[in-house]
């Protein structure tokens, strides 16, 4: 009779253990909220200059270092194999947070030490331990484990990809370089009437929404405003996105045409506001909710410009050269942007790779140039997180041939909310 009362008790442990195990994994989880919230940690700034101003005290520095510090050691008590998909899923993001605010404070414990008198305006490069700050600031925006040189490199497969298409639109219309350059500056190609303009982003809505059914799931989502902007300040930019609303900058000049489809898919549907409105839909847990991931937000609005022809825009060459003429913009910026913050180019030597690549643009050369010095790794977004999602297409579409599903591979991406690319990565193919 003991030996079976014995076994029964054993039986019981087993049966319930696994359930012990989860629950103190919840009560971990609600200490790391209440401790991460505690802590005050400031947001990701656009500007390296803000972001060194925003360093607290040594002791507030030790103070994190500590919370951090002994959430890794906890960590390391849990079985990811016991815990179900939606602790897993807290477990990844407590460790990817844990790891990279880990490496962010040991960077901050040294410039404690060796504060400068004035912090440099002249580039990330030219402040104390630079390069290795922009190592980090490159894994922190991309939300993924890469180096410099692995961007760098990136960057330059992407120009070369990139002007090949262009070239192949220009092959298209049978013109020469030159002629074809030209063309692009005709009259034609630009809306001087603000009301065309309305109408123009207003026919490309109503094209892509009636197509969304071919390429995703859920159609249903929050209502969306176009509106003419009104911020000077983003006059800069053809057009944003903010609070349910897509605003087209038209100010001194007139609109281009060659801009209406691509920014349309990437600020609106089914770039950002779509994302934006699966994201209010979906419930994720409390320790999701503390994090916001820019470079999957930017990274899918820049894969989602890929999707033109299926979604019924781009009908002539040149609606889908306004994509590839910003694209190439974009890619140009990423060996750029390494060049500047980590390799040490001068002003002179990017506006040479610049116009190696890119043909009479040099005063948006410029503007880049010097918005690649104030914000370091942020342009890097776009690109890399598009080329994620493109490979993992491609990688899905060969492993599953005829039994691809478009739908399905973008229920697979954004059914989860806001997550570094890594783990996207892994919802991605999981089960396939």
């Amino acid at each position: 009779m003991k030996i079976l009362v014995l076994s029964i008790s054993t039986f019981i442990l087993a049966l319930f253990a696994p359930n012990t195990r989860q629950q103190k994994f919840d009560q971990f989880s609600a200490q790391f909220i209440s401790g991460y919230r505690a802590l005050h940690i400031p947001d990701l700034d656009l500007s390296y200059v803000s972001g060194f101003q925003h360093i607290g005290s040594a002791g507030s520095i030790q103070k994190q270092i500590d919370f951090f510090s002994s959430i890794k050691s906890q960590l390391q008590s849990y079985k990811t194999a016991e815990l179900n998909p939606s602790q897993k899923l807290d477990y990844d993001l407590i460790e990817y947070e844990t790891n990279i605010n880990l490496q962010r404070l040991a960077l901050e414990q040294q410039w404690t030490r060796q504060l400068p008198a004035k912090i440099s305006t002249d580039g990330i490069i030219t402040v104390p331990n630079g390069k290795a700050w922009y190592a980090y600031l490159l894994k922190r925006w991309v939300s993924d484990d890469v180096t410099p040189d692995q961007i760098y490199r990136f960057g330059l497969t992407e120009v070369t990809r990139v002007k090949k298409h262009i070239e192949d639109i220009r092959i298209q219309t049978g013109m020469s370089e030159d002629d074809f350059c030209n063309r692009l500056n005709d009259s034609s190609f630009f809306i001087r009437d603000p009301k065309m303009v309305q109408q123009s982003f207003e026919h490309t809505k109503d094209i892509i929404y009636n197509n969304l059914p071919k390429l995703f799931t859920v159609t249903k989502i929050t209502d969306l405003k176009i509106e003419k902007g009104a911020q000077k300040a983003l006059a800069q930019t053809p057009g944003y996105y903010d609070n349910n609303t897509f605003y087209y900058n038209l100010f001194d000049k007139p609109y281009n045409k060659r801009q209406v489809d691509w920014l349309f898919i990437h600020e609106a549907v089914p770039g950002h506001h779509y994302q934006s409105s699966i994201v209010s839909q979906t419930t994720v847990s409390p320790v999701q909710q503390l994090f916001f991931y820019i470079g999957f937000a930017e990274g899918w609005a820049a894969y989602t410009e890929e999707l033109g022809k299926e979604l019924g825009v781009y009908k002539t060459p040149y609606d889908e050269l306004g994509k590839w003429e910003w694209d190439i913009v974009r890619s140009v910026r990423v060996p750029l942007d390494v060049g500047l913050n980590y390799y040490g180019w001068t002003d002179q030597q990017a506006l040479d790779f610049w116009r190696k690549n890119i043909r009479n643009q040099d005063d948006i050369a410029m503007r880049e140039i010097n918005r690649i010095r104030r914000w370091p790794a942020q342009v890097v977004t776009y690109k890399y997180g598009a080329l994620q999602i493109l490979h993992w297409k491609e990688a899905l579409q060969k492993k599953q041939g005829k039994d691809f599903d478009i739908k399905d591979f973008h229920d697979r991406i954004l059914s989860h909310g806001s997550l570094p690319l890594f783990i996207v990565k892994e919802n991605v193919f999981r089960g396939t």
